[in-house]
């Protein structure tokens, strides 16, 4: 047929445009189907009468254009179909997803060290000392202060002089 897709930056874009290619051809089949109709055949309708002649009741030329059209468009229907197929596997297979640079089940990292504890502070009384490395505090971790400490600093301002 002749008909090349351009070909789109990303896997996404690339099922898109296929996905666009298969309504076309759908929309193509259903335009030569509608003449086989109008023509009062099908695809196995014979186009000559009992004596062998051409029928004089339906356009022949027509219908015989719209078969042979409508065979190779179900032709390229399996092909984008199988192009889809392949495509979609690209984007959904699970060895090419990205990889996760800190595994889940890997130990938590330290995001903070204590530099000095108060005496008589609730860090004191739970065992914090200098030099301690910090895992986790309250809803905080690694990856929620991963680019500064303002989080923790907001957590500990928010129950400054709270009782628990």
């Amino acid at each position: 047929m002749g008909f090349t897709l351009p070909s789109p930056a990303s896997p996404m874009e690339h099922a898109r445009a296929l996905i666009e290619r298969k309504s076309n051809i759908e929309e193509q089949i259903e335009a030569q189907i509608s003449i086989l109709k109008a023509n009062d055949s099908t695809l196995q309708t014979p186009l000559v009468d009992a004596d062998g002649f051409p029928r004089a009741d339906i356009d022949v030329y027509a219908v015989r254009t719209a078969r042979v059209r409508i065979i190779e468009l179900r032709n390229d229907l399996t092909a984008v179909t199988n192009d889809i197929a392949k495509a979609l596997e690209t984007i959904y297979n699970p060895a090419n997803a990205p990889k996760d640079p800190e595994p889940s089940s890997a130990e938590p990292q330290p995001f903070a060290k204590v530099n000095a504890v108060a005496p008589g502070s609730p860090a004191a009384q739970a065992g914090l000392q200098r030099d301690d490395l910090i895992l986790k505090f309250g809803p905080l971790d690694h990856q929620s202060c991963a680019s500064s400490l303002q989080p923790l600093a907001e957590v500990v301002s928010a129950n400054e002089n709270v009782s628990p």
